[in-house]
């Protein structure tokens, strides 16, 4: 590997042998106070320990000449550990592959903390087994964990853990977990990696009749990260209380009484790390009367208030802050307030910066919007059955209800021209990030459970869709496909694919009967319908490894016959689950059992629109097999996919969260332990094999805040390869999500990249949305064409301030002046730090 210092090979042993006579005059305080010397050559095995494997790419003098920065008199063996942690890490920028060696050092620190003993020994192996059957135990003793573990073989189980599979996590994955997953009795932990995936399998296998063999399955589909549980599950399977849910929906009737009792039961489903949304439609606008005490309500936004303070009081399994949306439909006569409830300015008293909120659209809306039409504001007690219609009755009952009004015969009520009222919701949305934008109409039409109920609102992330009422709170448990870790050899290895589908539905499944439900309501709607929702990550990984560029016509496909595969095989499992365990309660009547899969709902919506839906039809597959055995044994689950941000869970794997591009090529990570660089390792080995890889082109790609498409020398296919997201079309992500929303039960968590200010472009995006039947949009985010002051770089070389663009037409670079880059869910960029999507607290919320 090239090396990175400036200064000659023999300069640098120089710098690294003070560094070494001066580390060795220090002095090493033991934990029973004994003073010692400090040993540089333990220090230099443990790192000889962690680059096994990797040797040949790692420079150890520069690491040795970086430690010794961290060292200081009088320091304990446990800051000797993390700063060597600590120095590797800060040279993850020059090579991915520190990031794999700074994730084994803090495994060596782990596995001291767990067993007392060092990951060097011959007996290692022997030592780890025993952790993982001592800590089941421990974990029991001390109320911890169910059980119902000690039911299981644990010799069994500790024979069939496989060691190796450590080394598959990085820096980024092991601090997640050691931070935050494994198990603990006070500040120290009692749980190793591969005792953390058994733990999780053996929790999901309770009701199994063959548990041990099923807890190695599901255990070999979670430890080679081909697919991750949600992070509930991860957090409390095998616990005490088991809450392995991610998301919770409810709907508040307008009655006082129901209201207080949502607030409190959704401060349960938080506590027990649930998001929540909560659908506020039904409530009363201000000025609308109140008949028991004759007076005028205050409206909706007082409520609102109390449930963002709800929001901001709880913790959720002491591990996150609780995390809520309000959905409102855009017929509500207070609608207005609710589009500024995030905004910055105003009346704080009427502001709910904790809570996020979304708008719940019906097609008519669209419509009017597009025919430059009136649009008309009511209160829901003078409409009461408005909430609960949608498509054809809907606009009949609207229109109805529009020409009560103009014969003076409803009480409150008010005209707007639509064009208006979308071009504020635009706003609001560009200026805060919210409402989100979402639909009501295909939500509904397209919904397998369409005979079973309403569907009032999506959740917190704005991938489930299903039924709620005051009796039902709907229930989704979550899990995703690593898509990327199943391409092999160039190719998408579709049997090993087949096989992790199947797993993983069964897992989901089995959550529903293990599972601590916090209210009455959450349990009955579950057991009632047994939804699940499957979903995929790591889809950048999977193009790179394919090489397809994201923004071509066969990413386009491979998105369609991707999902068109992972939902051929997920229904089946479902159906096949059916057959050994019988039908979802409320199976009968439901789409799958009228023959009427996702793909085929295109059409329904069409014919309710009346307009077209902009979606290319028809698939690849066979689907007369599946659809016999649906018809021979019914669906275990109402519905079985749903594809949501995966924020967290992707740290832990190691790849680029949900369906979406890279964010950035090099950014900024913090978490507890610091900040440190992060660059794209899939550009870091192809810039190598190209021998473009080397301490100027990481200097180049911190400059243009690591956008390649400025950087000369780099080949054109490269760039086309690696663009990041703002430098992809926004609708070709739109029609992206289309293709594979056509074959999803539920929806996806869709994010909007938009660079620049452009009206017209963010209309066409979220018109394009709705023309092609999306059912709901996530996160508007916005950036500026601009760069930010890069204070660690050679002014010299690059300039200061100012970001060169490369006009290749002319031949010649030209400058362009600093403009505030603003990005609507992190406020700004400032300093050297990269804004990451893998930051934001929204996204951790489902998985």
């Amino acid at each position: 590997m090239e090396k990175y210092a400036n200064n000659s090979s023999r300069n640098v042993m120089m710098r690294v042998g003070l560094a070494t006579e001066l580390a060795v005059s220090l002095r090493v305080k033991r934990h029973d106070g004994i003073i010692g010397h400090f040993n540089i050559d333990r220090l230099k095995s443990s790192l000889e320990w962690a680059a096994n494997g990797l040797a040949h790419k790692v420079d150890f003098e520069l690491i040795i000449q970086e430690v010794t920065k961290y060292l200081f008199d009088n320091i304990t063996p446990v800051e000797i550990s993390e700063s060597l942690i600590l120095a590797v890490v800060s040279l993850i920028e020059r090579d991915p592959v520190y990031g794999y060696i700074s994730g084994r050092l803090l495994f060596k620190k782990l596995f001291k903390e767990v067993t007392g003993h060092s990951t060097m020994r011959t007996d290692h192996e022997a030592m780890y087994m025993q952790a993982f059957t001592d800590g089941i135990q421990l974990g029991v003793q001390k109320n911890i964990y169910d059980e119902r573990l000690l039911e299981f073989d644990l010799d069994f189980l500790a024979t069939h853990l496989i060691f190796e599979r450590d080394n598959l996590f990085d820096y980024m994955g092991m601090r997640t977990l050691y931070e935050r997953y494994f198990s603990h009795v006070g500040q120290t932990r009692f749980e190793l990696p591969q005792a953390f995936w058994m733990r999780v399998a053996m929790g999901l296998c309770f009701n199994e009749p063959n548990k041990n063999d099923m807890a190695v399955k599901f255990y070999n589909i979670f430890s080679t990260l081909k697919y991750t549980a949600g992070t509930p599950t991860l957090l409390h399977s095998g616990l005490v209380r088991p809450q392995l849910s991610s998301c919770f929906l409810t709907t508040v009737d307008d009655d006082l009484k129901h209201i207080f009792k949502c607030y409190g039961d959704n401060a349960q489903l938080s506590k027990w790390s649930g998001g929540v949304a909560t659908d506020f439609t039904n409530l009363r606008a201000c000025g609308a009367m109140i008949e028991s005490i004759k007076t005028e309500s205050q409206g909706l936004i007082p409520f609102l208030k109390i449930a963002n303070d709800v929001t901001a009081a709880i913790n959720r399994s002491g591990k996150r802050r609780g995390a809520t949306c309000a959905y409102l439909e855009t017929w509500h006569y207070e609608i207005e307030d609710f589009l500024d409830l995030r905004r910055n300015t105003g009346d704080e008293r009427r502001r709910t910066h904790d809570i996020n909120t979304a708008n719940w659209i019906p097609d008519l809306f669209i419509k009017r919007v597009n025919a430059d039409g009136q649009w008309t504001l009511f209160s829901p007690d003078e409409t009461p059955d408005l909430h609960h219609l949608y498509g054809k009755a809907f606009e009949k009952r609207y229109i109805e209800y529009e020409l009560l009004a103009e014969q003076g015969r409803m009480r409150l009520f008010k005209t707007i021209e639509a064009k208006a009222l979308w071009r504020k919701m635009l706003s609001r949305l560009f200026e805060t990030g919210h409402p989100w934008i979402t639909f009501k109409d295909p939500s509904n039409i397209r919904s397998p459970q369409d005979h079973a109920g309403v569907i009032h609102s999506s959740n917190l992330c704005t991938e489930i869709l299903l039924n709620t009422s005051n009796a039902e709170t709907a229930v989704c448990n979550l899990g995703s496909i690593n898509l990327g870790q199943h391409i092999i050899d160039g190719v998408l290895n579709k049997t090993m694919l087949a096989e992790t589908i199947h797993a993983a539905v069964r897992m989901l499944d089995n959550v529903i009967d293990i599972n601590f439900y916090p209210t009455a309501e959450a349990e009955a709607a579950n057991f009632k319908h047994r939804p699940i929702g499957l979903g995929v990550m790591g889809f950048q990984d999977a193009l790179y490894k394919l090489n397809i560029t994201f923004d071509s016509t066969a990413a386009i496909e491979f998105a369609d016959e991707s999902m068109e595969y992972i939902a051929f095989h997920t229904i089946s499992a479902s159906a096949e689950l059916a057959k050994e365990r019988g039908t979802y309660a409320s199976y009968q009547g439901s789409k799958w059992d009228r023959n009427i899969f996702p793909q085929d709902t295109i059409d329904l919506l069409e014919q309710e629109r009346g307009e077209p839906i902009r979606i290319t039809r028809g698939g690849k597959l066979a689907w007369d097999s599946v659809r016999q055995k649906v018809k021979t044994y019914g669906m275990r689950n109402s519905n079985v996919m749903a594809i949501a941000p995966t924020a967290t869970i992707s740290n832990i794997v190691g790849c680029i969260p949900c369906i979406e591009p890279i964010y950035k090529n090099l950014y900024v990570k913090s978490n507890m332990s610091g900040e440190f660089t992060i660059v794209n390792k899939y550009l870091v080995a192809d810039l190598q094999l190209l021998g473009l890889w080397n301490n100027t082109m990481l200097e180049k790609l911190k400059y243009f805040d690591g956008s390649v498409q400025y950087i000369e020398e780099i080949p054109a296919h490269i760039k086309a390869k690696y663009k990041e997201v703002f430098e992809i079309d926004p609708i070709h992500l739109i029609e992206m999500t289309a293709r594979r929303g056509k074959w999803i039960d539920q929806s996806v968590s869709h994010n909007v990249f938009l660079k620049g200010t452009s009206g017209k472009l963010l209309n066409d995006v979220y018109m394009g949305a709705w023309e092609r039947g999306l059912k709901t949009t996530y996160y508007l985010r916005t950036l500026g064409a601009s760069q930010i002051e890069k204070s660690t770089l050679d002014a010299k070389k690059f300039g200061f301030t100012q970001k060169r663009e490369y006009d290749h037409a002319a031949g010649r670079t030209e400058i362009q002046e600093p403009v505030q880059t603003k990005n609507t869910a992190h406020d700004t960029i400032t300093g050297a730090r990269v804004c990451s999507l893998q930051e934001d607290p929204e996204c951790d919320v489902c998985q």
